[in-house]
């Protein structure tokens, strides 16, 4: 398609010029094809139906799916218990905790001191 913008004004009449020719012609074949307003549309697709669910139905299905999800749940912690015994969870003692903490404290100090603001 040309920029209508750089054509000029007799380039301008000869387009005006050839779309009325178009246009006339085909108002002459849709007056030949039989028809009515002049102008031939394509019949407009159709849509399919959305589909709608009923609150009885919708409440079934969630209920089915809890039901699985709570199945789903009970068959895996049956078997996680079963599987591995639980862990006791190891401490530490408060004299070994306050040892770490001096660590920590004494490395900060040392790169605090060299200027630095990151490890």
């Amino acid at each position: 398609m040309t920029n209508l913008h750089n054509l000029t004004v007799a380039d301008l009449r000869k387009a005006v010029a050839i779309k009325e020719k178009i246009e006339a012609l085909q108002s002459e074949l849709n007056s030949v094809a039989g028809a009515d307003d002049g102008v031939a549309e394509a019949p407009a697709p159709r849509r399919r139906k959305r589909r709608h669910m009923s609150a009885a139905a919708r409440a079934r299905i969630g209920a089915a799916q809890r039901a699985r999800w709570a199945k789903a749940r009970k068959t895996s912690r049956a078997s996680a218990r079963a599987a591995a015994p639980a862990k006791k969870k190891r401490k530490v003692s408060a004299a070994a905790r306050a040892k770490l903490s001096a660590i920590a404290r004494a490395r900060w100090a040392r790169v605090k001191a060299a200027g630095e603001s990151k490890l």
